[in-house]
């Protein structure tokens, strides 16, 4: 590990995903987390970091959801995401510019791009992180040691042994202080109209090597799942649901609500259910203004996935699921005969206001 003055580091920079010259809904989300934590430590500027070939047009949208400063390196390399040239222009980046904190999206690439990028600037690294905080560490200071205690470290908070608990963590003698954070947990500021951001157009140290490789053909999945995370009503189900074909009844209701159906992993593990309908720790976080809890019993791991929707009903025929600590209203009872009988009230409703 090679030897790092901390204080030369400043600011905080995120890594602005964008595919064919589109920014990816994370680039967005970790703006609006950057600033909150800019705020709380006292920064002034949050970067965001535009890598690819033919994409400054996207600084003026960056600027709008919170960006003080886009650095763009554009290059014909960078037209596809390829692994090596992308991680030796983050790593640059890092390098040239020494940001404090480093956020990249826990997408497919941000999953990739990521932990190379950290490992070639000799820093740690978080993965898939739910929840980012400026505060003490350690988080209680040690009797004794109270002086070497740490102020003002980035927090990283993630599910870790699988989902079966939450594990705070920090890198207090590094820097940058890096993590790659789940979309859709973070929110998106309201845009800023007319904002501009200050633009540097910066030449990436690209160096052509052995572990480049040539994309012969690029070919697009059309994917046949909906996805939850943009959903604003979502009807989900759990094992107590009793059976992948007792799932035509949430359906319905989705039908009429005009929302979309979502699952527990005891669903998408019964294989009733595709992965991408999962919410959970190890699903999706989803934020729907409504969020129907079917058969579902409320494990925490389940609850963090989408604690944040604006309205939760469940229904659910335990009286003592613990579901019901968080719903802002209840059904106790045999969804086989509620969920018909909610369906066609809806139906009535929606036709008698037509």
């Amino acid at each position: 590990m090679i030897n790092k003055n901390l204080d030369e580091y400043k600011g905080i920079a995120i890594y602005a995903q964008q595919v064919d010259g589109k920014l990816s809904p994370i680039s967005l989300e970790l703006l609006g987390k950057a600033r909150e934590l800019a705020n709380d430590l006292d920064e002034k500027t949050v970067t965001a970091v535009l890598i690819g070939y033919e994409v400054a047009g996207l600084a003026d949208e960056l600027a709008a959801y919170g960006a003080d400063r886009v650095v763009i390196a554009d290059d014909p390399e960078l037209k596809d995401y390829r692994t090596e040239p992308y991680t030796q222009a983050l790593a640059g980046y890092i390098n040239e510019f020494k940001p404090e904190i480093m956020l990249v999206g826990a997408t497919a690439i941000g999953r990739d791009l990521g932990p190379r990028t950290s490992a070639r600037v000799q820093t740690g690294l978080t993965a898939d992180c739910t929840v980012l905080e400026i505060g003490d560490f350690p988080l209680v200071a040690i009797p004794g040691k109270e002086d070497e205690q740490k102020h003002k470290q980035l927090l990283m908070t993630r599910p870790a042994f699988g989902g079966n608990t939450i594990a705070t963590i920090a890198c207090p003698d590094n820097r940058p202080q890096m993590a790659t954070v789940r979309p859709g947990v973070m929110q998106k500021i309201t845009p800023i109209e007319g904002a501009k951001a200050e633009v540097i157009n910066w030449k990436a140290p690209l160096e052509i090597n052995n572990c480049y490789v040539e994309i012969e053909k690029v070919v697009k999945e059309v994917s046949t799942v909906a996805d939850i995370s943009a959903a604003k009503v979502l009807v989900s189900g759990g094992r107590g649901v009793g059976s992948k074909e007792n799932f035509k009844l949430l359906e319905d209701l989705a039908e009429v609500l005009g929302g979309t159906v979502s699952c527990s992993r005891a669903v998408v593990d019964n294989g009733w259910l595709d992965k991408e309908l999962q919410v959970g720790q190890t699903g999706k976080t989803v934020r729907p203004h409504v969020y129907f809890a079917i058969g579902i019993s409320g494990a925490i791991q389940h609850v963090a996935g989408m604690e944040e929707s604006d309205i939760i009903i469940a229904i659910n025929k335990d009286e003592t699921a613990p579901i019901f600590d968080v719903a802002d209203y209840g059904i106790v009872g045999d969804l086989n005969k509620i969920l018909p009988l909610l369906t066609d009230k809806i139906k009535a409703a929606l036709a008698a206001k037509n």
